[in-house]
């Protein structure tokens, strides 16, 4: 199904190296990405000041509700996480709207991406649970029962997968309903798309944001089994 800037939806340009296969867009893309998100905050924090212009007023409007769900889900300790959240949910955010741009592709509509990123939150679950609790986190896995340890197993895996597929299904669905409305309202689908696209690309960051802010606060929470 081809794009409306003659991307195929869910195509990919393929690289092999040393017998591994990488989709090169989404490469590329990412590291177009991370760029984007560190400029952003470079610029925006350059020049803070008591009284905000218009580039940090911006800038608080859109990262203060995270920080105050980050600070009402853990409280102090959430001091110490606040910085790869906000980076996750920047980084989501920009990989969502780089799609909106004629002949770019969001790193997010690769289930490659956003299963690497739900993977680094799980794994960041148990690191910051270790650094908080050392091993009583380890143990908590076997409580009540040591049979308990299969569930936890089976939630680990299930976690990361509801992740990455509720991500990357809402963004890839953006583009093939962006094909659809070039096909069926070609004058009225870019205008309607970018605003449905912002939307959506939000949205979703924020949800993955919630998610990760969850499940690392449940790390925390587990010192007390």
């Amino acid at each position: 199904m081809e794009h409306g800037g003659g991307h195929d939806v869910g195509a990919h340009k393929i690289g092999v190296f040393l017998g591994m296969t990488f989709h090169l867009d989404t490469l590329f893309m990412t590291w177009i990405t991370m760029a984007l998100v560190a400029l952003f905050v470079i610029g925006c924090t350059r020049r803070l000041a008591l009284v905000p212009g218009v580039a940090q007023n911006i800038v608080e409007m859109v990262l203060e509700p995270i920080m105050s769900q980050i600070e009402g889900v853990m409280g102090k300790k959430g001091e110490r996480v606040a910085p790869i959240i906000l980076t996750i949910f920047l980084f989501v955010l920009f990989s969502n709207y780089i799609g909106l741009i004629p002949q770019m592709v969001s790193p997010t509509a690769d289930i490659n991406t956003t299963a690497g990123l739900a993977l680094m939150v799980i794994l960041l679950v148990h690191i910051f649970g270790v650094m908080d609790s050392g091993t009583k986190y380890l143990k908590h896995f076997f409580t009540p029962h040591p049979l308990f340890v299969l569930l936890h197993i089976l939630e680990n895996c299930t976690r990361p997968l509801t992740m990455a597929f509720r991500l990357f299904g809402n963004i890839i669905s953006h583009e093939i309903l962006f094909m659809i409305m070039m096909i069926l309202a070609p004058f009225l689908a870019p205008i309607g798309v970018l605003f449905l696209g912002l939307f959506i690309g939000t949205i979703q960051a924020a949800i993955f944001t919630i998610l990760s802010i969850t499940y690392i606060a449940g790390a925390f929470l587990d010192e007390n089994h």
